[in-house]
């Protein structure tokens, strides 16, 4: 199993974890010098706060261990496509890359509805490697609504 996957299955106990308190089951990780320097899952129900997902926690905590909003180095690893938000956050902070698992068709900014994190217009672009352990994390999703659905 390489590296990338090991991470994703750190990431998917995370999000499962999110998805027991009542959270959709997103969380993601900051990696820099092979070293999550930070993890969260989503916190939006908890929090009341639309933009604390789990990119946005990660990219907030990596700065303040970081000492300044620029993460060049660090790579995200997250469980679902980030939405235009949170690709937005990862380029301005200059992530050197983003891993994700399940693609996001109804928001997904890498390229399942809009183009963010490699847009050639951005000053920066993120190196994306995606579909990693896709099926798990999509099946978590999935298997969450369907609970939700009946209730």
């Amino acid at each position: 199993m390489d590296e990338d996957e090991l991470l994703m299955r750190r990431a998917l106990v995370l999000a499962a974890r999110a998805g027991r308190r009542g959270e959709v089951p997103v969380a993601a990780l900051a990696v820099a010098g092979g070293s999550v320097i930070a993890a969260a899952g989503n916190r939006i129900e908890r929090g009341g706060d639309a933009t604390d997902h789990a990119e946005m926690r990660v990219l907030r905590a990596a700065a303040r261990r970081r000492g300044g909003w620029r993460l060049e180095g660090v790579t995200v690893v997250v469980t679902l496509e980030p939405c235009p938000m949170c690709a937005g956050a990862m380029v301005q902070a200059r992530i050197d890359r983003c891993v994700y698992g399940a693609r996001d068709p109804k928001k997904g900014a890498d390229g399942s509805v809009y183009e963010v994190l490699r847009h050639p217009g951005n000053n920066h672009r993120v190196d994306v490697t995606g579909g990693v352990l896709g099926e798990e994390c999509g099946r978590l999703l999935s298997d969450f609504f369907r609970r939700l659905r009946e209730g």
